[in-house]
C-alpha cells in the first residue's frame, strides 16, 4: 500500500492564513467560530496545505498577469480565491457539505469580503 504524506507547508500557508484571520475578525458579524480564527500551529494539516497551494495560485496569477491583476474588482479576486480554495476542498474531503463548495454569489458577505483581502494582501506582495 502507498501512502501520500502531505507536505507540511511553509510561510506562503500562513501568509494566507493570517490574511484570512484578519478579515474574519474584520467582516465576520458577531463572535466567530473558533475554527474560523485557529492559529496556524493548530490548524490541521490539509488546511495548511490548502493555504499554501491557493496562496501559490494567486501569486502565480499575479505574477503571469504581470500586476496587471490590480485592475480586477474586489469580486474578481475574491471569487478567484475562492474557487482555488474549492478546488482544495475537493481535493482533500471526498464528500464535502454543500456550504464548503459554495458558489460565490451563495458565499456571506462577510466570506466574499475575506476572500478578496486575502487576494489583495498576497498581491501586494509583488
Amino acid at each position: 500500500m502507498t501512502t501520500r504524506s502531505i507536505t507540511l507547508p511553509n510561510e506562503q500557508g500562513q501568509v494566507f492564513r493570517e490574511a484570512w484571520i484578519a478579515g474574519v475578525k474584520k467582516y465576520y458579524p458577531g463572535e466567530p467560530k473558533p475554527g474560523y480564527i485557529t492559529p496556524w500551529d493548530e490548524t490541521p494539516d490539509w488546511e495548511r496545505a490548502s493555504a499554501a497551494a491557493v496562496h501559490d495560485q494567486v501569486r502565480a496569477f499575479v505574477v503571469a498577469s504581470d500586476g496587471r491583476t490590480s485592475k480586477l474588482t474586489r469580486a474578481q479576486k475574491g471569487r478567484f480565491v475562492a474557487l482555488c480554495w474549492i478546488g482544495q476542498i475537493y481535493k482533500h474531503i471526498p464528500d464535502p457539505k454543500p456550504a464548503y463548495v459554495a458558489d460565490w454569489d451563495d458565499l456571506p458577505d462577510w466570506q466574499q469580503q475575506t476572500d478578496a483581502d486575502i487576494f489583495e494582501h498576497i498581491e501586494s506582495l509583488r
